[in-house]
């Protein structure tokens, strides 16, 4: 066994966490998803998306542990408020998507979204700060 390659079931469990990931991006924007499934969806993605990280990568062990953690339960979530039909079609979409591209999808307002939700969050503190 080759050491610098992860074993099997968390290669599988990776490869699943991305379809689901690519999944939801692709149904956020069906019209038939629920608004409570399209919200947490959609904090997954940007989650996903941040550029900022509540616990920054650099700490060893806990720097990676909020995204080992905290998106596959935001993924789980998201798929179980998701109605059936509209997973399964998207997860069929996001196979063949990724088959074919082999890439992340791009998602130019979630990341504007990112931003701003950032961007308002440190003026805000820096407000209070001045404020105090």
């Amino acid at each position: 066994m080759d050491p610098t390659r992860p074993p099997g079931r968390l290669r599988r469990f990776v490869a699943r966490l991305k379809r689901d990931v690519v999944a939801l991006w692709l149904a956020v924007r069906a019209p038939g998803t629920p608004l409570a499934a399209k919200a947490v969806a959609a904090f997954a993605l940007l989650y996903l998306l941040s550029p900022i990280d509540p616990i920054p990568d650099f700490i060893p062990v806990i720097g990676l542990l909020d995204e080992l953690l905290v998106l596959p339960v935001l993924v789980w979530l998201a798929s179980l408020l998701m109605p059936a039909g509209t997973l399964a079609a998207a997860r069929a979409q996001a196979d063949a998507w990724l088959a074919e591209r082999r890439r992340k999808p791009r998602w130019k307002a979630g990341a504007a979204v990112v931003l701003i939700t950032w961007a308002l969050a440190a003026w805000w503190l820096v407000t209070i700060w001045r404020g105090a």
